[in-house]
């Protein structure tokens, strides 16, 4: 079997990776291209763009980048079509995904999504786009069966990657932790600034503010491949921060509450039961955009999926250092707030646990 895989930002490749282990256990001799990072390629895939070219963010910024998203366009439909895969599979990515998923069904091949765009949230007519383009939807999260099926779409549901991912990372001890990467043995902060330049640059001064007003704990930076450490420099406030690259499980394992940035990383923050505080600000233009077209009460996952305000989401402009400082406070061990957020955290595993889902989905495919 051969197959095409498109993933365009971190999260896609690690969940890419995954699928991919399992697809090479379960069918030995299948072939797999795609479009990735470094985590696919290690699992086998021939990665014929990378990952750290092709994440763009918000309307503004794809605006600007419109001419090398409509060369990524023709790129991909031309190494599709030499490679002549049984199966194309798309993995989140909706902006370039949906539209490649036209042209895919035109060309006859099987496409498979996993991961669905979040059009329950926002662009509700994308749906039909799934319903008329794709041959299996797979899903992550319990309450987009509903959705979809209101629109009479079947999808498959395997429960969340997140949990098995999380349940066979290797926990280190906290010494061992410290030592492996030249940190001190204070209680330590997570901040995960986002896995996009622009995120890195709206963000990342801001939750570096308040790192002197807290003394007894050290601030680590989850880094992630597709940011260089330049850039990290650049938009720091103190140089009192660490900044860890590819060990943002044992950074989360290993913490005592986190800044974490809205999307993915506040489900794994959640899963390793770390309290967190939400934390988005974006280009004015793009937010405005994005205001208007939203149809979902928060933009956290751990929120989305209890539907309630389970932690706490800073926005915009409510992202400043002294709302920072106050929620921080509000989450840390003895913070009034600690003990709630994790109790809901229990209700999250019951909602999203999962077993062998990537074994799974390469059943399927």
């Amino acid at each position: 079997m051969k197959y095409f895989i498109i993933a365009g930002e971190a999260s896609g490749d690690l969940h890419g990776s995954h699928l991919i282990k399992e697809i090479k256990l379960l069918k030995p001799n299948s072939e797999i291209q795609a479009w990735g990072g470094d985590l696919m390629q290690e699992q086998g895939a021939e990665i014929k763009k990378h990952i750290n070219q092709l994440a763009f963010m918000g309307f503004v910024e794809v605006l600007q980048n419109i001419r090398t998203i409509q060369k990524n366009f023709k790129l991909c439909k031309k190494q599709i079509k030499k490679f002549n895969p049984h199966t194309v599979i798309f993995i989140d990515y909706p902006g370039f995904n949906l539209r490649m998923a036209k042209w895919v069904k035109k060309q006859g091949y099987k496409s498979v999504y996993f991961i669905s765009p979040n059009v329950w949230a926002w662009k509700a007519s994308r749906v039909y786009k799934i319903r008329d383009y794709i041959d299996q939807m797979i899903v992550i999260l319990p309450f987009e069966k509903d959705f979809y099926k209101k629109y009479g779409v079947e999808v498959k549901y395997f429960g969340h990657p997140l949990m098995d991912a999380i349940k066979n990372h290797r926990k280190t001890s906290f010494e061992e932790f410290c030592n492996e990467n030249n940190l001190n043995q204070k209680p330590k902060i997570a901040l995960l600034p986002g896995s996009r330049k622009q995120e890195i640059k709206h963000i990342l001064p801001i939750i570096s503010e308040i790192v002197d007003d807290f003394p007894d704990y050290e601030f680590v930076i989850a880094g992630t491949s597709t940011i260089p450490i330049e850039l990290y420099k650049q938009n720091l406030k103190t140089e009192n921060i660490k900044i860890i690259f590819g060990k943002t499980y044992d950074i989360l394992s290993h913490s005592t509450a986190g800044l974490i940035k809205s999307g993915t990383s506040t489900l794994e923050a959640a899963l390793f039961d770390l309290p967190q505080v939400v934390c988005y600000k974006g280009g004015k233009i793009s937010v405005a955009i994005a205001k208007l077209v939203a149809n979902v009460k928060y933009i956290s996952l751990v929120n989305l999926i209890l539907d309630k305000a389970s932690v706490k989401e800073l926005i915009q402009n409510d992202l400043n250092k002294q709302n920072l400082i106050i929620e921080l406070q509000n989450i840390l061990p003895k913070g009034e707030r600690n003990t709630a957020i994790k109790k809901d955290y229990a209700k999250l595993f019951e909602l999203l646990d999962s077993k062998d889902i990537y074994k799974n989905i390469a059943r399927v495919l």
